[in-house]
């Protein structure tokens, strides 16, 4: 995702998942997920993964 690398300086991997699973997850953490049928936005994808790596 360009949103990590121009927000956080993170360089993101994108795993395709089978059935539209979606996580976003920091060295083995789960931060986000796909949660009642809905994906969490960038700006929430970025807000999990900073309050992971504490910026």
């Amino acid at each position: 995702m360009d949103v990590l690398r121009e927000e956080l300086g993170l360089e993101a991997t994108l795993i395709k998942g089978a059935s539209g699973i979606f996580t976003v997850a920091v060295n083995g953490t789960i931060v986000a997920r796909k949660a009642a049928g809905s994906f969490p936005d960038e700006e929430e994808i970025v807000r999990c993964v900073a309050r992971v790596i504490g910026g």
